[in-house]
């Protein structure tokens, strides 16, 4: 049966919302002590590292684990909030108008706090920064992403852009720049057009794996697009997901900023360079190849991966979801998510589709209302 728009958007953020929370638990640590903590794989929903988790450092105060997702998922529903107020594209000044006001000003119940809070009091220093520079410094939105660290904090929430843009990967990386401009800047804000390109692309007729690597390929520039390359050349020769744990942290290694200890940055760690890439886009696209664009394999291979293995996961989920919708997504995992999390995973995607919908008729309106201009301008049919 062919997959329809609404059960593609649902598989992509369903699938990204439980690739968050599988990997929330085990996040910053490596396939070996995974595996020790876990007596194996994790193949499924688990507690957290610590069970001392309240005052376990570095760990406290966040309940991680036993299905709750992370702040990928807090912010990615934050920007489909901001969708469903615009109803139209996105630039760095919804950024400062919408969803900052939604950071600071609605309390919402968050999982990993197990109570309700503003979403800026969950939000990892590099996303407060959002706050700090738009909402307290005034700074021009499409500027203020300069002077952060460059990390994946933009592009684990980017999925929502290229629902927005399905089919069209060149206007998802062009939106997804402008909308992660006052959050990153370098390979930090690259990498959230490349991902938004690459979800677009799963939308197409016909998309598998590769296709979505080949788009994302085409859009991407300097060490991102070489880390891409790279990790998925490998991939190519891996067998399966537990194969490719080793060689994909190998192939993408020369790229990452942040060194082999995760948890122990080098000194050069996160900074502004055309050289480099953040790690867990490609990782997320190499296993997304291993896995031939099934779901469970992806995601489980990007969990296993460990170090920011909630984002990897993230990502390659929602990618996986698009191409598979959300039959591809276990529904014991994702009706424990939502439990757990107490929220509805569902409820966003609908929103979402409704408004890609409406931006596709604003789109054809402008195109059509253009290609008259222009035919009267320049005497063309």
């Amino acid at each position: 049966m062919e997959l329809t728009l609404e059960d593609r958007v649902a598989g992509c953020l369903v699938g990204a919302a439980v690739g968050d929370a599988l990997g929330g638990p085990v996040e910053g640590w490596t396939p070996e002590q995974i595996a020790e903590r876990h007596g194996g794989r994790v193949r499924g929903i688990v507690g957290p590292f610590h069970e001392d988790w309240r005052t376990a450092r570095p760990i406290a105060p966040y309940h991680k684990g036993d299905g709750h997702v992370t702040d990928d998922t807090l912010m990615t529903h934050a920007l489909v909030r901001v969708y469903g107020k615009v109803r139209d594209h996105l630039d760095a000044y919804s950024i400062a108008e919408h969803l900052v006001p939604d950071l600071i000003s609605t309390p919402r119940w968050i999982p990993e706090l197990e109570a309700e809070a503003l979403p800026l009091q969950r939000i990892f220093l590099a996303e407060k920064w959002i706050v700090a520079r738009l909402h307290y410094g005034h700074v021009d939105p499409r500027e203020a992403g300069v002077g952060n660290i460059v990390n994946c904090g933009a592009a684990m929430y980017m999925a929502p852009v290229g629902v927005v843009n399905a089919g069209n990967p060149a206007a998802a990386y062009a939106e997804a720049l402008e909308v992660a401009a006052p959050h990153q800047s370098s390979y930090g804000r690259e990498a959230a057009g490349v991902f938004a390109a690459a979800v677009a692309a799963a939308f197409l007729p016909g998309a598998d794996a590769a296709s979505v690597v080949e788009a994302a390929l085409a859009v991407a520039k300097d060490g991102t697009r070489a880390a891409i390359e790279a990790v998925c050349e490998r991939a190519a020769s891996c067998a399966d997901w537990e194969a490719a744990l080793g060689p994909l942290r190998e192939a993408v290694a020369p790229f990452d900023t942040v060194g082999p200890r995760y948890r122990e940055p080098s000194l050069g760690a996160r900074r502004p360079s055309r050289l480099h890439a953040i790690e867990e886009l490609p990782v997320a696209l190499g296993m997304l190849l291993v896995a031939g664009g099934d779901y469970t394999p992806a995601v489980l291979g990007s969990v296993n991966y460990g170090r920011d293995c909630d984002s990897i996961a993230t990502m390659s989920g929602a990618l996986a979801g698009v191409l598979g919708g959300t039959g591809a997504v276990p529904a014991e995992w994702s009706a424990e998510v939502g439990r757990a999390s107490r929220l509805d995973l569902y409820g966003p995607a609908g929103e979402l589709a409704a408004v890609t919908r409406e931006v596709f008729a604003l789109d054809t309106e402008r195109r059509r209302s253009h290609e008259a201009a222009f035919t009267a301008l320049a005497g063309v049919r």
